[in-house]
């Protein structure tokens, strides 16, 4: 879910303690991902769906993890600019990509983290937890270092 990789991160950056309001109405107090999506909306790794909702407990795209380790990334100060000239147009289904998702998919692929089918991207597929764990696997490997 959404909130499961949140906390990934947020656990990832050592669970920082987080002073700010909450963003979202759609976030719970008091559970294990509140603090998590506190810190990722207070650093713009997400912004949620709009209207002040986060959209917890749905399933995450894969174009939308892609943008929020893109974000991640953007953050941690590492270099985003990999994948900037990479064509993603050469699978079937790149015109598919949302817009705001699209250079976080150019990085994804051009880094190495997102293969997709070899033929389709599926953007906006939810990922399996194969798939999120590969992600996220290749993130720590190849860009974290």
């Amino acid at each position: 879910t959404r909130a499961m990789i949140i906390t990934l991160l947020w656990r990832l950056e050592g669970e920082p303690a987080v002073t700010y309001e909450m963003d979202f109405d759609d976030v719970a107090a008091n559970t294990w991902y509140t603090e998590a999506v506190r810190w990722a909306a207070n650093n713009k790794i997400v912004e949620g769906y709009g209207n002040g909702k986060f959209g917890t407990n749905d399933p995450i795209t894969r174009e939308q993890f892609a943008t929020i380790l893109y974000r991640y990334a953007q953050y941690k100060g590492y270099d985003v600019s990999v994948g900037e000239n990479n064509n993603i147009l050469s699978y079937n289904d790149a015109l598919v990509v949302s817009e705001w998702a699209s250079p976080a998919m150019q990085w994804a692929c051009g880094s190495g983290l997102m293969l997709g089918d070899g033929v389709n991207l599926m953007p906006t597929a939810n990922a399996t937890r194969a798939q999120a764990a590969a992600l996220f696997e290749r993130f720590c490997e190849n860009i974290i270092k």
